[in-house]
């Protein structure tokens, strides 16, 4: 499977209940996709029991950034394992909040989704969270897409 080329995300939501004012999370994807157009639902494959699909499996509402060919250190940066605190990885990121999730839109991004869980398929070792879109926003459409290829960010051209 690393030679299908995917496009690279980053998938966000704002835990209410960790810490006085709550903590944001964020997850790089490559498998997230479109699943219908009406009504407007999108898929994303979460690891079972990764922090993103527990704090998911409680709170209905999240965010997608799709991440554009100069946001490479993002998506490195929400992959590391063994990474420092989420606070500390949205510390610098240029974001806004979304309207309906509370969850961190990152700037930059070539469009951003806000979503609520429709359904949780598990899947062997992930999840399928699907959900449909309440918002979507194009910040930025300067850039191409990031895309992730033979184990590497890559970009189209």
């Amino acid at each position: 499977m690393s030679r299908l080329a995917a496009g690279v995300v980053l998938v966000t939501a704002h835990d209410p209940d960790d810490g006085p004012h709550g903590e944001d999370v964020g997850m790089t994807a490559t498998a997230f996709l479109s699943v219908s157009l009406d009504p407007p639902l999108v898929l994303v494959s979460l690891r079972n029991d990764s922090r993103m699909d527990d704090l998911l499996a409680d709170v209905p509402v999240w965010a997608v950034s799709l991440l554009s060919e100069s946001q490479r250190h993002v998506a490195g940066r929400f992959a590391m394992k063994g990474r420092v605190s989420d606070r500390l990885l949205f510390a610098d990121l240029p974001y806004t909040r979304g309207e309906h999730s509370s969850a961190p839109l990152i700037g930059g991004a070539l469009a951003t989704l806000e979503c609520r869980t429709e359904s949780r398929v598990v899947a062997g070792d992930h999840t399928l969270v699907i959900g449909r879109v309440l918002d979507t926003k194009l910040p930025s459409a300067e850039s191409g897409p990031l895309t992730y290829f033979r184990g590497k960010y890559r970009t189209l051209g």
